[in-house]
């Protein structure tokens, strides 16, 4: 980008309220992840298809506490949040098999507030779920979920970066006021081939409705509330949107060894406002094979198909990891 380019997209950030924040380089080692489940790469494993994993580590204090991931652009990068507000991002490398194979050019910024200040403390602090914002079809901001002091806000990307000043969403009082960790767990934007394009489901962990999880739906034709089925004793921890509309919902649970992961398609139709959302499960995890599953992104994958990219939360304790995990939609079946 020329420095002419580079000039006048400061000017425009800062237009929208959006200055560039400043952000720290971070190495980030990432170890391969061959099996799932005892499978390697390209096996069928429940509904979907697995493509591989890594595990991350990085000497940074503020690294760790992944709670969702969304992408952000060209060259397949990603950005995640923390549970200490954090945005953390990296590019992902593929081989020549379209399995992920490393991560390279990490990057941390700290969150600020609508001050351009950093959050003061780790009850501001605790960012739980995150979301491209799309304009002309290029990504032009992100949706951060807040639990603890409860909030909706956006933030403006920067050359792919977060860039500065929070500009808050407004969401039920019902949801803001719960001032606890069982409030926001997850934000994702229906695509444009939903019925409900364009609106934002935001789905709670732990505040009850008949039959299961508090959610509701933000949008300018579509509003009401929503629940989501529990199903197996999960809870959800984020939601992506495929591109035909379908959404897929991450859940996490605990058993006798260890954490339990599962992942549930509900039907591009079945989701509107003031419905309860069942859906079918894809995919199971449990034991070494998953982590603290918090965050879940959809994308175009490298060899074209869809992938769904899953993260864990390591909770900034030694003990647990961080993980990622790919898997694949199948594809049509090809025949002579």
């Amino acid at each position: 980008m020329s420095g002419r380019a580079v000039a006048l997209a400061a000017t425009l950030a800062a237009a929208l309220g959006a200055v560039p924040a400043m952000s720290a380089e971070i190495s980030i080692k990432s170890t391969p992840i061959d099996l799932y489940r005892g499978q390697q790469p390209g096996a069928k494993i429940d509904a979907l298809i697995w493509r591989g994993g890594l595990e991350l580590n990085a000497t940074d204090p503020n690294f760790g506490g992944l709670s969702d991931l969304t992408f952000v652009g060209a060259e397949n990068r990603i950005l995640t949040v923390t549970d200490r507000g954090r945005f953390v991002s990296m590019s992902l490398i593929y081989d020549e098999l379209g399995i992920i194979s490393a991560v390279t050019g990490g990057e941390i910024t700290r969150i600020v507030n609508s001050k351009g200040n950093p959050l003061p403390n780790r009850f501001s602090s605790d960012a739980e779920a995150l979301e491209t914002i799309y304009r002309d079809g290029k990504p032009a901001a992100v949706r951060v979920g807040f639990e603890n002091l409860t909030r909706v806000a956006d933030f403006e990307l920067v050359n792919g970066q977060p860039g500065g000043r929070a500009r808050e969403v407004v969401i039920p009082r019902w949801l803001s006021s719960d001032r606890s960790n069982n409030s926001i767990e997850a934000v994702c934007i229906a695509p444009p081939a939903s019925p409900v394009a364009g609106s934002t489901i935001i789905l709670t962990e732990g505040i009850p409705a008949k039959g299961g999880f508090a959610g509701v739906m933000l949008g300018k034709a579509d509003q009401g509330s929503l629940t989501l089925a529990r199903i197996d004793g999960m809870n959800p921890t984020a939601c992506a949107f495929a591109p035909d509309g379908d959404l897929y919902v991450l859940g996490r649970g605990i058993s006798l060894f260890g954490f339990t992961m599962q992942v549930r398609r509900i039907e591009a139709n079945d989701v509107q406002p003031d419905t309860v959302l069942g859906g079918t499960i894809v995919l199971k995890g449990m034991g070494g094979d998953v982590d603290n599953m918090e965050g879940l992104a959809i994308s175009e994958g490298p060899l074209g198909d869809t992938r769904l990219t899953l993260v864990s939360d390591n909770n900034f304790f030694d003990w647990q990891r961080t993980i990622m995990l790919q898997f694949s939609l199948p594809g049509p079946t090809v025949t002579d």
